[in-house]
């Protein structure tokens, strides 16, 4: 047989699943080369964790040099763009020829897409702006927080609102919550809205009993930094001593000059295959988009690109094999929130089903919170 080169760019979620699942499939028979501008592999769930202390920053990723040992090879290097005709990645170390590509690039967080947001606002997006946080809690001795999406789509949807939480239960702590006002603003109808009313009704009736306020359907213009405060589009603005926001998400340029994107710069893939357009291409996590049944998209999350890689991964190798792939991506996931206290809510179902998602909540304890510690601790054993 005739070895083959697999080419996956991107060493986040969906990336380095699709890469180790390979390895364990295809045994040295065909190459496997993995592309990333990092050495390193984040474990990005642990940035909330770094802004409360509770993580050291080297603690939350793994080299990806390790690879070596399961078959894979790494590639550190800057993706310059992908050649869909002559089929071949261009990268800052040379161009690589591909016969099958996954386009595993995720989403690029730009503060400065929102004006002025950059200049003041801090983010647990980033491990750098969670380190940054983590500093600025230190000082923080009361005042007006508000926690802030600038926009969608973004990562993570409960993200905001564990932020939110998580921030709370630190000012107890540190017994100040008296002295500290708390909202949230963003764009969105409710909390994760793609979850449905039931998810969302009990997110605000945690903000609610913690003394949190919520003001959804309000975008967000600009941000006066000079004056700490928010510009709002209706016309109205919102003041702040601490602001923490969910920067605005993009498609990286390689990705929307690709000629793989959408007309919004996101990837349309197979909902079941998670392949382009493009035979042999295929794009799983943040930078894809798709549609569900009720016409609102996946969210993007770190769930659906594992899931997507292991179906991704089952797809080349049965090509490769010549057998049909019995794998589909069933649109199947879960999330934790964390609540603070300890303790952690955990959702899941299925995004697929008709007409609308269907999801079981659980409500929030600490053998969920356990749980979350101990999901975190066999990712970073078992992939990395």
């Amino acid at each position: 047989m005739e070895s083959k080169n697999i080419v996956i760019l991107g060493g986040g979620v969906g990336g380095l699943v699709t890469a180790r699942q390979l390895a364990g499939r295809l045994r040295g028979k065909h190459r496997i080369i993995l592309v990333d501008r990092r050495d390193r592999h984040l474990f990005s769930p642990a940035f909330l964790w770094v802004m409360m202390g509770w993580r050291r920053p080297e603690e939350t990723g793994r080299n990806l040099s390790g690879l070596a040992r399961y078959g894979v090879e790494f590639m550190q290097a800057q993706v310059e763009g992908i050649d869909t005709a002559e089929r071949a990645v261009r990268t800052s170390a040379g161009k690589v020829p591909f016969d099958h590509l996954v386009v595993s690039l995720g989403a690029d967080v730009v503060p400065e897409a929102l004006p002025g947001l950059a200049e003041i606002a801090h983010t647990p997006y980033t491990l750098a702006g969670a380190e940054k946080l983590r500093d600025a809690l230190t000082g923080f001795r009361g005042g007006r927080v508000v926690v802030m999406v600038s926009s969608v789509p973004f990562k993570c949807p409960a993200a905001p609102y564990e932020t939110a939480f998580l921030l709370e239960a630190f000012f107890r702590e540190r017994g100040i919550r008296g002295k500290v006002e708390m909202e949230i603003i963003t764009p969105e109808p409710q909390p994760m809205p793609v979850a449905g009313p039931v998810m969302g009704e009990a997110v605000k009736g945690i903000l609610a009993a913690r003394g949190i306020g919520y003001r959804p359907n309000t975008p967000v213009s600009a941000v006066n930094a000079a004056e700490k405060t928010l510009v709002l589009k209706d016309g109205g603005s919102a003041g702040f001593d601490l602001l923490v926001a969910v920067p605005p998400h993009r498609p990286p340029a390689v990705v929307r000059d690709s000629g793989l994107a959408g007309e919004t710069g996101w990837v349309p893939v197979d909902r079941f295959t998670l392949e382009t357009k493009q035979e042999g291409i295929f794009a799983i996590g943040d930078n894809t988009t798709i549609t569900l049944s009720n016409g609102k998209p996946l969210p993007k999350a770190g769930v659906f690109a594992h899931a997507e890689a292991v179906t991704v991964a089952e797809t080349i190798a049965a090509r490769l094999e010549g057998r049909p792939s019995p794998r589909r991506f069933d649109g199947k996931g879960y999330c934790w929130v964390e609540i603070g206290d300890g303790r952690a809510g955990f959702a899941g179902g299925d995004f697929y089903a008709e007409p609308n998602p269907v999801l079981r909540l659980r409500p929030p304890g600490r053998m969920w919170r356990m749980g979350k510690v101990l999901f975190e601790k066999w990712w970073m054993w078992k992939w990395i």
